[in-house]
């Protein structure tokens, strides 16, 4: 999540202004993809505010679940693996006006303040109390951590570091099986890497480990990578053919992957009618992200990138680009609202959906997204440029 303030060349590099120029633009569709994975995840984000009532034990379940509201969740797929991706990819970049240790360096601090920011802040957001009964490990803490192992995992050779990624990526899965119960002296060590459970901490306070994190190291790694891809000095059009056919193979390979119903997540089934055998296709495992839930998302996410890149000075790119320019001020700014606008519709019009005040359908779930994102604009506009304005003040690159 390295901001593109930090990719710039350091003082006293000299490039040509059409060097320069292509740093910027592919800077710009990196920022401009982290801005798309954002408004998607605020329309999740608003559906988990505002549609709670709607009582389905997982939304993406094929068989209990309304398509519509299946088919809005599943437009988040996107968000946790790009971004962590794009996380990756943003640590080498830095790396190409720092040393190696100042990279790690910085993993590591920002990595400690996101964990930091999940415990408090964000936990305050979404559960309105400073010490909440649960504390919900989730995508900031797993980004936090997989930041912190890759401050590490950087000083290995890129090749060693590309076979790790992958087989934690591909082989992680072969780990589904081992479930620990809590007397096992490992449970929680386990628990933060491979398995979705609850940790008591003391008698009245427990963690919810939401988002395991040995996959996420893996797209972390990956990201990390492909940086090479996006060098100063690279070819636009290779860059471009590269994205292009990773994309396309992955979707593919997914698709063959998941057809044939032997390997990297639970079984799909033919269902009664044509939507829900779809459903039952697309019913993906993200906690802990499976292999083929992985594969179509990061797909997607490098032909939006190669896309993004060939859409150089339209207003579209320039727009989610300033979104993705502070993504975490707006990741802050839009949990605190979220929750802010939930209370105060609870005292002006009570509990309207049994426990929870909720919309009627879903049409309410994505116009609150449309007006929030537009609302939201101008906040992340600002600090967006005010972190490009007042680079001396360290603390605005950890948002």
């Amino acid at each position: 999540m390295a901001t593109a303030t930090a990719t710039m060349p350091a003082p006293g590099t000299l490039l040509s202004p059409d060097a320069t120029t292509q740093v910027r633009t592919r800077m710009l569709a990196i920022d401009a993809l982290r801005g798309l994975v954002m408004l998607f995840m605020l329309v999740d984000h608003v559906r988990e505010t505002f549609f709670l009532h709607v009582q389905v034990g997982d939304p993406m379940d094929p068989l209990n679940t309304p398509p519509e509201l299946f088919f809005t969740r599943i437009s988040s797929m996107v968000c946790a693996p790009v971004f962590v991706f794009l996380t990756g990819l943003s640590a080498w970049l830095y790396g190409q006006s720092h040393s190696r240790s100042e990279v790690s360096t910085f993993l590591l601090k920002r990595g400690l303040f996101l964990v930091f920011l999940e415990l408090t802040l964000v936990n305050f957001a979404w559960n309105a109390t400073f010490v909440p009964p649960t504390l919900w490990l989730q995508v900031i803490w797993a980004i936090g951590l997989s930041m912190i192992i890759l401050a590490a995992l950087i000083h290995m050779p890129r090749v060693a570091l590309a076979v790790l990624g992958f087989v934690i990526v591909v082989g992680h899965n072969l780990l589904d099986g081992i479930v620990l119960t809590a007397d096992s002296p490992f449970f929680e060590i386990w628990s933060i890497l491979h398995q979705r459970s609850f940790i008591e901490i003391t008698e009245y306070t427990r963690v919810r480990t939401t988002y395991p994190i040995l996959p996420w190291i893996g797209v972390i790694a990956l990201g990390y990578c492909a940086g090479p891809w996006f060098a100063r000095n690279s070819d636009p059009s290779q860059r471009a053919r590269r994205l292009v056919t990773w994309g396309v193979g992955l979707l593919v390979g997914f698709v063959l992957i998941r057809y044939l119903n032997v390997y990297g997540d639970k079984q799909w089934s033919s269902m009664d009618d044509g939507i829900r055998t779809l459903m039952s296709f697309m019913s993906l495992t993200k906690y802990p992200p499976s292999l083929l839930f992985l594969m179509p998302t990061i797909g997607v996410g490098l032909l939006f990138l190669a896309w993004f890149q060939q859409l150089e000075g339209r207003p579209v790119l320039k727009v989610l680009g300033l979104y993705g320019g502070a993504p975490m001020f707006f990741y802050v700014v839009h949990l605190l609202v979220l929750k802010a606008l939930y209370l105060i519709a609870v005292q002006i019009w009570g509990l309207n959906q049994g426990s929870y005040y909720g919309f009627d359908n879903l049409s309410g779930i994505w116009l609150w997204a449309v007006l929030l994102s537009a609302a939201l604009y101008f906040p992340t506009s600002w600090f967006a440029q005010l972190k490009q304005r007042r680079r001396d003040i360290a603390w605005l690159k950890y948002f």
